[in-house]
Protein backbone atom coordinates (compact mmCIF):
# COMPACT_ATOMS: atom_id res chain seq x y z
CA UNK A 1 0.00 0.00 0.00
CA UNK A 2 2.78 2.22 0.90
CA UNK A 3 4.46 1.66 -2.30
CA UNK A 4 1.93 1.93 -4.53
CA UNK A 5 0.78 5.43 -2.59
CA UNK A 6 4.53 6.73 -3.00
CA UNK A 7 4.53 5.88 -6.74
CA UNK A 8 0.60 7.46 -6.95
CA UNK A 9 2.14 11.05 -4.96
CA UNK A 10 5.40 10.89 -7.61
CA UNK A 11 3.17 11.14 -10.78
CA UNK A 12 0.57 13.24 -9.05
CA UNK A 13 3.27 15.66 -7.85
CA UNK A 14 5.43 15.27 -11.15
CA UNK A 15 3.16 15.90 -13.51
CA UNK A 16 3.03 19.08 -14.57
CA UNK A 17 6.59 18.63 -15.27
CA UNK A 18 6.11 15.55 -17.20
CA UNK A 19 3.49 17.20 -19.73
CA UNK A 20 6.65 20.08 -19.93
CA UNK A 21 9.05 17.94 -21.10
CA UNK A 22 6.71 15.44 -23.55
CA UNK A 23 5.38 18.69 -24.91
CA UNK A 24 8.94 20.62 -25.34
CA UNK A 25 11.62 17.44 -26.27
CA UNK A 26 9.39 14.01 -26.56
CA UNK A 27 7.09 14.88 -29.06
CA UNK A 28 9.38 17.42 -31.23
CA UNK A 29 12.09 14.62 -31.22
CA UNK A 30 9.83 11.90 -31.92
CA UNK A 31 8.41 14.20 -34.87
CA UNK A 32 12.17 14.57 -35.78
CA UNK A 33 12.59 18.15 -35.49
CA UNK A 34 15.28 17.92 -33.22
CA UNK A 35 18.08 16.03 -32.44
CA UNK A 36 18.75 13.81 -29.61
CA UNK A 37 21.42 15.58 -27.81
CA UNK A 38 18.83 18.58 -28.25
CA UNK A 39 15.65 16.22 -26.62
CA UNK A 40 17.86 15.86 -23.77
CA UNK A 41 18.76 19.19 -23.28
CA UNK A 42 15.29 20.16 -23.50
CA UNK A 43 14.19 17.76 -21.22
CA UNK A 44 16.91 18.34 -18.61
CA UNK A 45 15.54 21.89 -18.23
CA UNK A 46 11.97 21.39 -16.39
CA UNK A 47 13.10 18.90 -14.55
CA UNK A 48 16.03 20.91 -13.20
CA UNK A 49 13.59 23.80 -12.47
CA UNK A 50 11.73 21.42 -10.23
CA UNK A 51 15.24 20.52 -8.73
CA UNK A 52 15.92 24.27 -8.00
CA UNK A 53 12.98 24.79 -6.55
CA UNK A 54 13.42 21.92 -3.97
CA UNK A 55 16.50 22.30 -3.17
CA UNK A 56 18.11 24.65 -0.08
CA UNK A 57 20.63 27.09 -1.09
CA UNK A 58 22.56 25.36 1.88
CA UNK A 59 23.00 22.48 0.24
CA UNK A 60 23.76 23.79 -3.32
CA UNK A 61 26.48 25.82 -1.98
CA UNK A 62 28.09 22.91 -0.26
CA UNK A 63 28.31 20.62 -3.46
CA UNK A 64 29.33 23.61 -5.31
CA UNK A 65 32.23 24.33 -3.03
CA UNK A 66 32.99 20.60 -2.48
CA UNK A 67 33.59 20.20 -6.32
CA UNK A 68 35.71 23.10 -6.19
CA UNK A 69 33.32 25.54 -8.17
CA UNK A 70 32.56 28.94 -7.50
CA UNK A 71 29.59 30.04 -6.87
CA UNK A 72 27.57 30.77 -10.00
CA UNK A 73 25.79 33.42 -11.20
CA UNK A 74 23.21 32.26 -13.20
CA UNK A 75 21.13 28.78 -12.23
CA UNK A 76 22.00 27.69 -15.92
CA UNK A 77 25.47 27.57 -14.72
CA UNK A 78 25.39 25.25 -11.77
CA UNK A 79 26.30 21.80 -12.99
CA UNK A 80 23.30 18.70 -12.57
CA UNK A 81 25.51 16.75 -11.09
CA UNK A 82 25.87 19.05 -7.57
CA UNK A 83 22.53 20.19 -8.75
CA UNK A 84 21.10 16.04 -7.89
CA UNK A 85 22.91 15.48 -4.65
CA UNK A 86 21.97 18.91 -3.48
CA UNK A 87 18.33 17.84 -4.23
CA UNK A 88 18.39 14.53 -2.54
CA UNK A 89 20.16 15.74 0.54
CA UNK A 90 16.96 18.49 0.82
CA UNK A 91 14.87 15.77 0.16
CA UNK A 92 16.49 13.81 3.04
CA UNK A 93 16.14 16.65 5.34
CA UNK A 94 12.04 17.04 4.68
CA UNK A 95 11.70 13.13 4.87
CA UNK A 96 13.31 13.20 8.45
CA UNK A 97 11.69 16.40 9.41
CA UNK A 98 8.18 14.53 8.57
CA UNK A 99 9.18 11.21 10.12
CA UNK A 100 10.18 12.90 13.65
CA UNK A 101 6.92 14.62 13.45
CA UNK A 102 5.43 11.71 13.01
CA UNK A 103 7.21 9.85 15.60
CA UNK A 104 6.44 12.20 18.69
CA UNK A 105 3.25 11.30 19.18
CA UNK A 106 3.73 7.53 19.20
CA UNK A 107 6.01 7.86 21.30
CA UNK A 108 4.23 9.57 23.99
CA UNK A 109 1.68 7.22 23.67
CA UNK A 110 4.39 4.70 24.38
CA UNK A 111 5.90 6.59 27.42
CA UNK A 112 2.68 7.11 28.65
CA UNK A 113 1.28 3.39 28.84
CA UNK A 114 4.65 2.40 30.58
CA UNK A 115 4.01 5.04 33.29
CA UNK A 116 0.59 3.21 33.68
CA UNK A 117 1.86 -0.27 33.34
CA UNK A 118 4.35 0.29 35.64
CA UNK A 119 2.49 2.51 38.61
CA UNK A 120 0.10 -0.84 38.26
CA UNK A 121 2.76 -3.13 39.03
CA UNK A 122 2.57 -4.71 35.73
CA UNK A 123 6.30 -4.76 34.77
CA UNK A 124 6.54 -8.20 32.77
CA UNK A 125 3.38 -7.20 30.13
CA UNK A 126 5.18 -5.48 27.15
CA UNK A 127 4.09 -1.56 26.81
CA UNK A 128 3.91 -1.92 22.81
CA UNK A 129 1.22 -4.47 23.25
CA UNK A 130 -0.68 -2.44 25.03
CA UNK A 131 0.14 0.81 22.74
CA UNK A 132 0.13 -0.93 19.55
CA UNK A 133 -4.45 -0.36 19.57
CA UNK A 134 -3.81 3.40 21.01
CA UNK A 135 -1.63 4.08 18.37
CA UNK A 136 -3.74 2.61 15.71
CA UNK A 137 -6.94 4.70 16.93
CA UNK A 138 -5.21 7.73 17.32
CA UNK A 139 -4.01 7.45 13.47
CA UNK A 140 -7.21 6.73 12.45
CA UNK A 141 -8.97 8.93 14.63
CA UNK A 142 -6.60 12.33 13.54
CA UNK A 143 -7.52 10.76 9.35
CA UNK A 144 -3.29 10.11 9.57
CA UNK A 145 -3.53 9.15 6.15
CA UNK A 146 -4.78 12.36 4.95
CA UNK A 147 -2.11 14.28 7.15
CA UNK A 148 0.72 12.85 5.85
CA UNK A 149 -0.69 13.06 2.46
CA UNK A 150 -1.32 16.52 2.52
CA UNK A 151 2.11 17.19 4.34
CA UNK A 152 3.74 15.32 1.40
CA UNK A 153 2.28 17.32 -1.49
CA UNK A 154 2.39 20.81 0.22
CA UNK A 155 5.82 20.35 0.43
CA UNK A 156 6.19 20.42 -3.01
CA UNK A 157 6.62 23.89 -4.12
Amino acid sequence: VVVGLSLLLTFFVMAPVYARVDQESLQPYLQGRITQAAAFDRAAAPVREFMFRQTREKDLALFLKISGQSQPETLDEIPTTSLLPAFVISELRTAFTMGFVIYVPFLIIEMVVSSVLLAMGMMMLPPSLVSLPFKLLLFVMVDGWYLITQSLLLSFQ
